[in-house]
């Protein structure tokens, strides 16, 4: 026979600071995990966005995965354009995007500065690029640049700096806010977008960094990579814009693992915490256990009933985590290498966070139930 459910309910009403305190512990190690998971599937919500299946990137094949340490002549949109057929063009534009994309120290006008990402563009971009919408102000012109939603936060300043008829100097340049863009989530959100000539000249380069080409429905990558293998002395190659977004969450792979590694060891470390409590709360129940056991209660019914107790502790704290982790965790922006993005508290993170937190009720309230009910009963109940 088991113990009444309200028994190990009014047990922990019983002792109220000592019940607040567990909760309050347990808690804090559940927001940690929510914390490290939201980082994860942000990273991982990021690069996936950030990839258009009809877009093929063409950059220099010496660069690898970097695009700011790729270099292909200017003239290569021309080349792609007469060479290809399977290229998007409408009302007599062809929809490719030539762009020089570079890391930059940008100095704000309140005297913030730091490492900024810098796109420079040309009017085509938006039909390439289609994720991004300008949400205030307008498409920079001569000295201006279009800032992301999440640039401040890679540059590491107020928003407030970024903010429209803002100046900030940058390759030597002053340079005007002329508008804010967002863009569904993606990488572009941390950067600042500006005319390409206008960088070119700022940076001293003629060369480009990349073309993004927008395909036709159901055109293959293929042709604009035999063009590629066969031009050797453009040094060129092609990939569609998803599979390089794949390729960099392989390389971001290992932070990834050691954020996983993160999240076990808090998790861990939430069990001995556990256990330390509970050791706490049932070391002061030894005569009130032994009693039970003496008026015929099984010592499996009495486990049964502390676990319960652990667990709807840990059922709180992770109520509680998850309500602060959506209000103050969800959306909240970080920056990183790759640019800046925002934490995720989706359904996965809820569900890991919760799952830790009962795990952590359950597994830290067996040791110390198991070692005070192994004690004879004659010998608890004189227990002080």
């Amino acid at each position: 026979m088991l113990l009444p459910w309200e028994y190990g309910v009014r047990n922990l009403f019983r002792r109220p600071i000592r019940s607040l305190l567990t909760l309050a512990a347990l808690a804090t190690v559940i927001m940690l995990v929510f914390l490290m998971v939201g980082f994860i599937r942000g990273l991982e919500q990021s690069l996936v966005i950030s990839g258009d299946p009809d877009v093929v990137l063409v950059y220099s094949v010496n660069s690898e995965e970097s695009l700011e340490n790729s270099a292909i002549a200017a003239r290569t949109p021309e080349l792609l354009t007469s060479s290809l057929s399977g290229i998007v063009q409408r009302f007599g534009v062809t929809h490719i995007s030539p762009e020089m994309y570079l890391a930059a120290r940008v100095r704000t006008q309140d005297g913030h500065s730091g490492f900024g990402l810098v796109r420079g563009v040309k009017q085509t971009a938006p039909l390439v690029r289609r994720s991004v919408r300008l949400l205030e102000g307008q498409w920079p012109g001569p000295g201006e640049v279009m800032a992301g939603q999440l640039a401040s936060t890679k540059l590491g300043t107020p928003v407030e700096s970024l903010d429209i008829g803002r100046t900030i100097e940058m390759e030597g340049q002053a340079w005007r806010v002329s508008g804010t863009f967002a863009a569904g989530g993606s990488g572009y959100e941390s950067e600042l977008w500006c005319n390409l000539g206008d960088l070119q000249t700022a940076a001293k380069r003629q060369d480009l960094s990349l073309v993004a080409a927008l395909l036709e429905p159901g055109a293959s990558v293929a042709e604009i990579q035999l063009f590629c293998k066969q031009r050797n002395d453009l040094e060129l190659r092609a990939i569609r814009e998803t599979d390089y977004y794949a390729s960099l969450q392989q390389y971001y792979r290992p932070v990834r693992m050691l954020a996983w590694v993160v999240v076990t060891l808090v998790a861990a470390a939430g069990v001995f915490a556990g256990m330390n409590m509970m050791y706490g709360a049932v070391s002061g129940r030894i005569r009130e256990l032994a009693m039970l056991q003496a008026i015929g209660y099984r010592r499996r019914a009495i486990l049964t009933s502390l676990v319960q107790e652990g667990v709807i502790l840990a059922a709180a704290a992770s109520l509680l985590a998850g309500a602060i982790a959506l209000v103050f965790i969800n959306g909240l922006a970080v920056r990183f290498t790759m640019g800046a993005f925002v934490l995720r508290v989706d359904g996965v993170a809820i569900l890991i966070g919760c799952a830790v937190g009962l795990t952590i009720g359950v597994l830290g309230a067996l040791p110390p139930a198991l070692k005070a009910l192994r004690q004879p009963v004659a010998t608890a109940l004189k227990a002080v």
